[in-house]
């Protein structure tokens, strides 16, 4: 049997449960009318055995790929030490993927099986005929919504509790190196079809150093309603957890009404959130208890910058502001250190420019797209499953090619604009989405907001109109007249919003980024609850 290695997941696990076996590592918030679930070291790793003990026997071999598909509970984080333990590979799937993307997910990784829970069961079973390697599936039936089917009503299912109820059993680790792979994280897919980023154990457990940079403390309680199936997530929360032996909570899935009462119950001393969830968070109608909590800082990803400072004074808490990407690039503004809006500056590991089309380098306060590479010189290294092209265009002269569009200031400090082939120029002045969302998210009618754009009805080039998506707290009584009015008092002219289109809730990803698409695709200007400004 081979030593174990601090960058092997399992291995961290399996030596964590004999440092503190009853450190209650891992606490799984059951929402309102359900008692919580607690994992230990002990737990993990006991469980992690008998489930990979069970995918073992299934016919699961080293390097082979299976889908992971359900919101946060336990089981997904066994399973993913399970494949840590047996050399399986896993692909996370965000529950609420159905149709074609799922099918495609599924279908381009050539998943031999996959473990769901029962209300994702459905959309597996409409796409299950479409799939030839699709061997094996697991259900974790966890009755948390009616009406769902069972492992039962498919043919070749089997409920997952028969994994955890079978006799205590001690794999032999099958992870022969850090560099083995360990799972496959899709891209959102926003400019073709998604692509798959490798991610090797090493990489994993390499991430955990995440924690101590932005500032983690032995006594931090984290927190996270982002799902497990997203970078952010695991990367942020859950392996600084792990390896640094922090009590952390976990949400099924973000409840933004619920945000501050779970961090109170459970003492949390920090979370994390992206983009528009702050917005989200802030539209809530104020309360006089909102600073009245255990949070000392928000790990945030694109806080908008309008919203940053009031939102540190409404709530008491301090934002630490970062930027990443699961094909790399990194860059931190600790609270208090660089400027408001700046997403950061690289680690001393990392070297980050500004370039225009043509690759030269960009200099202050112009756009251009972000590159980062190793500050050895190193080629930037990217392995996207079975595509070698995008690898190498991603890494095109050894610099990794984000695509998003950033300017930096004088003073070396990053600042995030639009993702390439995005932004919003309204009249030609480029459109700030977070003043306009500040100002329409204080409105007491109004629950969420998202703001995008669509071709400016005047034709001219690049141009675009102005639309807020905006969720109302009581449809009924929305007076679209009065956002309007609070709009031109609150910003300048052209960023006064074009329209509101009015809708039940935002569309939204596994890591609470508003799908732009599926608005864009029901918005028109005479559609149903569109108001023209």
């Amino acid at each position: 049997m081979r030593e174990r290695s601090d960058w092997i997941l399992a291995d961290v696990v399996a030596t964590r449960a004999e440092q503190a076996p009853d450190l209650d590592v891992l606490t799984f918030d059951g929402g309102p009318g359900r008692s919580h679930e607690v994992r230990t070291y002990a737990d993990l790793w006991t469980n992690a055995n008998r489930i990979g003990a069970g995918l073992v026997a299934r016919g699961l071999d080293k390097a082979d790929r299976f889908g992971l598909m359900m919101r946060n509970h336990p089981e997904f984080v066994e399973t993913m030490v399970a494949a840590s333990l047996t050399g399986g590979v896993f692909v996370p799937i965000d529950p609420r993927t159905r149709g074609e993307k799922l099918a495609y997910t599924l279908r381009n990784s050539e998943c031999r099986g996959i473990v769901c829970a029962d209300y994702c069961l459905e959309q597996v079973m409409a796409v299950r005929s479409t799939l030839a390697n699709l061997e094996w599936i697991y259900v974790l039936e966890s009755h948390e919504e009616p009406g769902t089917p069972s492992a039962s009503d498919l043919p070749g299912a089997h409920p997952f509790a028969m994994l955890l109820d079978a006799p205590e059993r001690f794999l032999d680790p099958r992870v022969d190196s850090p560099l083995d792979p360990f799972e496959i994280l899709y891209t959102s897919g926003t400019t073709g079809d998604p692509k798959g980023v490798v991610c090797s154990n090493g990489r994993y457990v390499g991430a955990s150093a995440l924690g101590a940079l932005v500032g983690f403390r032995p006594d931090d309680r984290p927190y996270t309603g982002l799902s497990l199936t997203h970078g952010n997530a695991q990367l942020i929360t859950l392996a600084p957890s792990l390896v640094m032996k922090l009590r952390a909570v976990l949400s099924r899935r973000f409840t933004k009404s619920r945000l501050w009462d779970v961090c109170r119950e459970h003492g949390c001393t920090v979370f994390n959130l992206l983009g528009g969830m702050a917005t989200a968070i802030y539209s809530e109608p104020k309360r006089s208890d909102d600073a009245d909590n255990p949070v000392r800082m928000v790990v945030s990803g694109g806080m908008p910058a309008a919203l940053w400072r009031p939102f540190e004074e409404r709530f008491g808490v301090k934002v630490f502001e970062c930027y990443g990407a699961i094909e790399g690039g990194l860059a931190t503004n600790p609270p208090g250190v660089g400027p408001v809006g700046s997403f950061g500056k690289p680690p001393p590991t990392l070297e980050m420019k500004i370039v225009d089309e043509d690759g030269s380098e960009c200099p202050p306060g112009v756009v251009g797209e972000l590159i980062s590479r190793p500050t050895t010189g190193e080629r930037a290294q990217v392995e996207y499953f079975k595509n070698e092209e995008a690898s190498r265009k991603k890494t095109e002269g050894g610099w990794l090619r984000s695509g998003d569009i950033c300017h930096r200031d004088a003073g070396g400090w990053f600042y995030f604009d639009f993702r390439k082939g995005g932004g919003i120029r309204h009249n030609g002045d480029f459109v700030n989405p977070g003043f306009v969302e500040k100002v329409i998210a204080e409105h007491p009618q109004v629950d969420d907001v998202f703001v995008y754009g669509v071709p400016a009805a005047s034709g001219a080039p690049g141009e675009s109109d102005v639309v807020a998506a905006v969720v109302p707290i009581d449809a009924k009584a929305f007076d679209a007249t009065s956002v309007f009015e609070a709009c031109r008092k609150g910003l300048e002219p052209n960023f006064v919003p074009s329209f509101l289109q009015v809708v039940d809730e935002i569309p939204k990803t596994a890591s609470e980024k508003p799908q732009e698409r599926f608005l864009r695709e029901r918005f028109a200007p005479d559609a149903p609850g569109v108001h023209r400004r």
